[in-house]
């Protein structure tokens, strides 16, 4: 049963030293690379228009809601006697 399973030594000596899995590896790195769809710069800058914008507003969002629920906290302690 032993004979039958393939074991991680047996797939490094298969697949070649350190060096020539590293060489093989980079290769399949670059060709996917080449595969690789690169945005434009108009779509980079929309996009990043996009996030930034929709940070500002739900920072201000977070914001305007945390000093809403602040004051009505402070309101609730000072109103039924708390320090």
């Amino acid at each position: 049963m032993a004979e039958n399973t393939t074991t991680l030594d047996n797939v490094k000596d298969a697949a070649g030293g350190r060096w020539e899995r590293t060489r093989l590896f980079l290769s399949e790195v670059r060709n996917e690379l080449k595969r690789v769809t690169w945005p434009s710069r108009k779509e980079v800058y929309a996009t990043t228009v996009v996030v930034i914008l929709t940070s500002l507003f739900f920072g201000l969002y977070l914001f305007v809601l945390d000093y809403g629920v602040n004051t009505l906290i402070q309101w609730i302690f000072t109103r039924f006697g708390a320090a």
